[in-house]
């Protein structure tokens, strides 16, 4: 597992273990990723230890470091670790889409984008649509709607169930006028999964547009209903929709 050299590198994390110090590394550090996962950073950031204790070379155990951190917000130590990461697998998809959604997190969404592209060209990656995905988001905070869209629309392609994917195609159609395609963005969301705050709050305000009163109200009780107190909760009964 040194330097990547040409051509296109699987995620560390995909690949069987060399040998047995690797497998006690990958065991360790798919524990630390469930404990993540279920909020547990302490315990993560514990096995990540664990994990590099005992191959010290382990990139994804670095890269485990790196989300915990950027979880707990500690900047600077998740950019250490993801560098280190990368210092080990510059072409790993997973820890470059990773390094990539830190950097956007962190203010810096213009250098974000060519480490999702990185690993969304990666023909050994499994979820190009998650990296294309990210870059759209990134892009829209660059305020750079014509290429979030083309990334997005990407992402689309690849996974036509991708609803994170659809909710931004959709938000950035309802901010560019384009009212009909944002109502079929939503309704598409609305088909695949049991709409959150968000996608309901979106979905009301292009109804409200298209002059629907009985679809935006139905929105209306819905967010009332199953999401009060959220913050689109509390747009709504200020009347505050833009």
């Amino acid at each position: 597992m040194g330097p990547s050299g040409s051509g296109a590198q699987q995620a560390v994390s995909a690949q069987p273990p060399e040998n047995d110090q690797q497998k006690r590394a990958k065991v360790h550090t798919e524990l630390g990723s469930l404990y993540l996962l279920d909020g547990r950073s302490a315990i993560a950031l514990e096995e990540a230890r664990v994990a590099l204790s005992v191959d010290s070379n382990y990139a994804p155990a670095y890269n485990l470091l790196g989300l915990t951190h950027m979880v707990l917000g500690e900047t600077r130590l998740a950019e250490e670790n993801f560098e280190r990461a990368l210092s080990l697998v510059p072409g790993d998809p997973e820890i470059n889409n990773n390094f990539g959604w830190f950097l956007c997190q962190s203010g810096r969404p213009e250098r974000s984008i060519a480490h999702f592209l990185r690993a969304a060209e990666n023909p050994l990656y499994p979820t190009p649509t998650k990296p294309y995905t990210n870059a759209g988001i990134c892009s829209i905070r660059l305020k750079n709607d014509k290429a979030a869209e083309d990334f997005l629309l990407t992402g689309l392609r690849l996974s036509p169930s991708n609803t994170q994917a659809l909710y931004w195609l959709a938000d950035i159609a309802y901010r560019q006028g384009r009212f009909t395609e944002a109502r079929q963005w939503t309704t598409d969301i609305e088909k695949m999964i049991e709409p959150t705050a968000e996608v309901l709050w979106l979905a009301l305000r292009v109804e409200r547009k298209l002059g629907d009163r009985e679809t935006e109200a139905r929105h209306a009780l819905q967010l009332r209903r199953r999401f009060p107190g959220s913050p689109e909760h509390r747009l709504l009964i200020q009347g505050n929709y833009e």
